[in-house]
C-alpha cells in the first residue's frame, strides 16, 4: 500500500504553497492562487452539505479544461465524495448514460455540454451547476423537485419545501454559500483551516468511464492508493515542484492528462496553465512560447505535426540534403534543429514525456538523432495510468519506459524466438474493478489477480517495456481516447443499406469497410453511384453519433460478407492487414 494519503496530498499542498500561483486559465487572465482554490474547495464542501450529499455519493463532471474543472475535483474527492469525470466529446446520450449508471446525484458542465443534454434523461441527477463560477443551472426535477416559483403563496413554498424538496434554489444560491462559508470561518479563512475528511486509500475516488454507449459501459474504478502511486511517482521524478509551470492541455477526464498535468502538478506545488480550446500545434506553441514550462505530457499526434509541417519540409530541401550528407557538417545542422525544436516548446523544459498513444518509429528515430529530450511512457486507464516511464537519460528508445517500482509485469505465453505474448501486470496503480460490471472484471483479471492489459509485447533484462501490437481490438484516438470499434459498428450496422460493417484504422483515421445489405440495394434499383451517396449519408449520420474523435472519415464498399469464426465473430485481424498495405 502506498504510503501516503491520497487526500492528504492536497491538504499538504495548499497549506505549503498558500501564496502561490496554483491555477490559470490561459488566454482568459484568471488565475487562482493555492490559498483562493482551497476556498472555493471549502465553498464546494458547504454546497455539497447542503445539497444532501453523503460520503461516497457520485458527483458527474464534463466540460473543457479551465480551473473550475480541478476545484471541482479536488472539492468532490476532498469531501469524500466519488468524482465521475466525462470527457466532454462524448455526445449527450452517452453523457446521460454515464450520469445514470453511475446514479451521479450532482453534474457540474460547461454551459457549452448543457446545452446539448436533456434534464428529462438525468434520471438519477438532482441538480446542474455551471462551470462559469459554480452557478446553479437547475433543480432536476425527476424526484418532483422544481425551482419554487415566485408566484407560490408562502404556505405554498413552505409545503413544497418541507414535503418535496431537499434542497432548494435558495439553498444552493452562491449567495447563500457565501453566508454559510463567513459564518464557518468568523477568524478568517488560512492553512489550518484546511482539514480534509479522513478516507483510506483503498477506498474508491474516480470512477473514470472507458466508453459512454449503453451495454459497453465500463466505469473504471479508482482508488486513492492507485491515483497517490501515480501522483507520488510523479515527485520523484522531479519533472514538477514548487513554482515550476505546466501547460494542461491533454483533456482533463483521460487519465493521463488528470494524474500528471493536473494532479501531481497541483500536489506539487506547481502553477498549472490550463487550455480550455482544442489544442492545434498553433494553439500549443504560442502557450509554450508564452509560459515557458517546465514539463510538457504530450500526445504523439502534437510531436509528429509539428515534425511534419516545421521538420519535413525544411529536410526536403535540396540544399539541406546534400549537407546532411556531409561529415560534421550534418551534425551542425541537426543541433539547429534540435535548438529550433527546443525553443518551439518554450525552451525551458527538462523532457517532453510522450504517452497515451504509440509514437511513430520515424518521428522517434529522428528525435533521436538529433538528441531532443524525450522519453515514452506506457499505460492505461486501468492503470490510473502509469505502468512504465523512464527518464530521457534513461530511455531505451523504441522502448515505452521501464516498469515502475510499484508496479509487477509477467509476459503470457511468450513466442520461443522472440519472447513476445501478452502483457499483464499487477500492483499499486491497478484498478478496483469496473462499476457494476462484474462480468467484465472477471475477464480482466486473471485467477491469480493479474491484470490483462490486452497488448503484445515482451520485457528486457532491465524492465524496459516493448510493445509490439495489441491483443484486443481497442483503437487508440489521436489525444490517447480508448476507441471501441464495436460500438461504431453496431450503430453502423442499423443504417440503411449496410449489412456487416467493420471499423479499421487507416494512417492514424477511421475507415469503415461496409458490406451492403444487396437485397435492399436491388429492392430499390440503386445505381452503385447512388449506393455510394446514401453511404456518405450513412457516414454524416452516424458522426452525429458518436465523440468526434470516434468520427468516420470514409466508408469503403466490402463486395462479400467477411470471413467469420465458427462462433460468428467476424476475423477482423485479416482485414487489419490488408488495410495496412
Amino acid at each position: 500500500m502506498i504510503k501516503e494519503n491520497f487526500i492528504r496530498l492536497f491538504e499538504d499542498s495548499f497549506r505549503a504553497n498558500w501564496e502561490l500561483p496554483a491555477f490559470t486559465n490561459y488566454g482568459e487572465g484568471l488565475t487562482f492562487t493555492y490559498e483562493e482554490v482551497a476556498r472555493e474547495v471549502a465553498k464546494l464542501h458547504i454546497l455539497f452539505q447542503e445539497c444532501g450529499i453523503k460520503a461516497n455519493d457520485k458527483i458527474a463532471l464534463v466540460g473543457r479544461n479551465n480551473s473550475y474543472w480541478a476545484i471541482t475535483y479536488i472539492a468532490t474527492v476532498t469531501y469524500g465524495a466519488i468524482i465521475v469525470p466525462i470527457l466532454q466529446d462524448f455526445n449527450a446520450n452517452d453523457i446521460h448514460h454515464i450520469t445514470n449508471h453511475s446514479e451521479s446525484k450532482l453534474l457540474f458542465a460547461s454551459d457549452n455540454v448543457w446545452e446539448n443534454l436533456e434534464e428529462e434523461k438525468l434520471n438519477t441527477v438532482e441538480a446542474v451547476f455551471s462551470l462559469n463560477k459554480f452557478a446553479l443551472i437547475t433543480i432536476v426535477d425527476h424526484t418532483k423537485l422544481r425551482l419554487i416559483s415566485d408566484e407560490e403563496t408562502e404556505t405554498e413554498q413552505e409545503a413544497h419545501i418541507l414535503h418535496e424538496a431537499p434542497f432548494t434554489a435558495e439553498q444552493v444560491s452562491m449567495a447563500r454559500i457565501e453566508k454559510l462559508f463567513a459564518e464557518k470561518y468568523p477568524d478568517g479563512f488560512y492553512p489550518d483551516c484546511v482539514r480534509y475528511v479522513d478516507k483510506p486509500n483503498s477506498e474508491i475516488v474516480s470512477i473514470n468511464y472507458t466508453s459512454g454507449t449503453t451495454g459497453f459501459s465500463k466505469g473504471v474504478m479508482t482508488s486513492g492508493n492507485a491515483l497517490a502511486g501515480n501522483v507520488t511517482f510523479g515527485f520523484s521524478t522531479d519533472l514538477l515542484s514548487r513554482g515550476k509551470r505546466a501547460v494542461a492541455f491533454l483533456p482533463l477526464a483521460h487519465a493521463y492528462g488528470c494524474a500528471f498535468d493536473f494532479l501531481t502538478s497541483v500536489c506539487s506545488g506547481a502553477h498549472t496553465y490550463f487550455i480550455g480550446k482544442t489544442p492545434s500545434p498553433k494553439i500549443l506553441l504560442k502557450a509554450f512560447a508564452e509560459v515557458k514550462p517546465n514539463a510538457i505530457f504530450c500526445v504523439p499526434l502534437i510531436i509528429e505535426k509539428i515534425y511534419k509541417k516545421q521538420i519535413l519540409p525544411m529536410l526536403a530541401k535540396p540544399s539541406m540534403r546534400w549537407v546532411l550528407r556531409v561529415p560534421f557538417l550534418d551534425q551542425t545542422i541537426l543541433a539547429q534543429i534540435r535548438k529550433k525544436l527546443v525553443d518551439a516548446f518554450g525552451g525551458e523544459f527538462t523532457q517532453v514525456i510522450v504517452g497515451g498513444a504509440p509514437l511513430n518509429a520515424e518521428v522517434e528515430e529522428f528525435f533521436h538523432k538529433i538528441k531532443f529530450p524525450f522519453t515514452v511512457g506506457y499505460g492505461m486507464t486501468e492503470c490510473a495510468p502509469l505502468i512504465s516511464y523512464a527518464h530521457k537519460d534513461e530511455y531505451v528508445p523504441f522502448s515505452a519506459g521501464r516498469l515502475l517500482p510499484t508496479m509487477e509485469i509477467r509476459i503470457v505465453n511468450p513466442h520461443p524466438e522472440t519472447g513476445i505474448g501478452e502483457i499483464e501486470v499487477r500492483g499499486e496503480n491497478v484498478m478496483s474493478g469496473y462499476y457494476k460490471n462484474e462480468e467484465a472484471t472477471k475477464l480482466t483479471f486473471t485467477e491469480d489477480g493479474w491484470l490483462k492489459t490486452g497488448d503484445l509485447g515482451y520485457v528486457d533484462a532491465n524492465k524496459n517495456i516493448f510493445i509490439r501490437g495489441r491483443s484486443k481490438t481497442m483503437l487508440l484516438g489521436p489525444s490517447g481516447q480508448n476507441i471501441y470499434p464495436e460500438e461504431i459498428e453496431a450503430k453502423l450496422n442499423n443504417m440503411p443499406y449496410v449489412m456487416e460493417s467493420l471499423v479499421l484504422q487507416q494512417d492514424g483515421k477511421l475507415v469503415a469497410l461496409v458490406c451492403p445489405d444487396y437485397e435492399a440495394v436491388d429492392a430499390e434499383h440503386l445505381t452503385q453511384k447512388e449506393l455510394q451517396e446514401r453511404m456518405e449519408e450513412n457516414r454524416k449520420t452516424l458522426n452525429t453519433l458518436v465523440a468526434s474523435y470516434e468520427g468516420i472519415s470514409q466508408i469503403q464498399l466490402y463486395p462479400y460478407e467477411f470471413e467469420k469464426t465458427p462462433k460468428k465473430s467476424i476475423k477482423r485481424y485479416l482485414y487489419t492487414t490488408s488495410m495496412g498495405k
